[in-house]
């Protein structure tokens, strides 16, 4: 799990020294009774106009501009490396796009 740091403030005579102390992750008693919604980004290449959006707006930074282009000379989103399993599926992107190029699903569920 990632650490969090939040900043406080000592004072030391006339400066505020800026320290750091660990905060512990919130995790409610009943996580695993509802689990994190997950989602798969999909991308409809030639809709996109480049326009950055999806990208700007995604509120877990998933995505990021390919080095690709598409067959109008734009450049395209895709799924940030390492960053596969991040998406929340909260369509965000999908509603910002004005081109509906991009939108976002339910991943299949794994075979047991």
């Amino acid at each position: 799990a990632p650490k969090t740091y939040v900043k406080t403030a000592e004072s030391g005579g006339r400066r505020a020294q800026a320290r750091m102390r660990k905060v512990s992750e919130r995790q409610p008693l009943n996580a695993a009774a509802f689990p994190v919604p997950r989602g798969q980004v999909y991308v409809i290449v030639e809709r996109c106009k480049g326009c950055d959006f999806c990208i700007e707006f995604c509120p877990r930074d998933v995505l990021e501009q390919s080095e690709g282009i598409n067959s109008r000379g734009y450049h395209y989103p895709v799924v940030a490396e390492g960053k596969g399993d991040e998406c929340a599926d909260c369509q965000f992107c999908t509603l910002v796009c004005p081109e509906f190029a991009i939108y976002t699903d339910e991943p299949a569920a794994t075979a047991r």
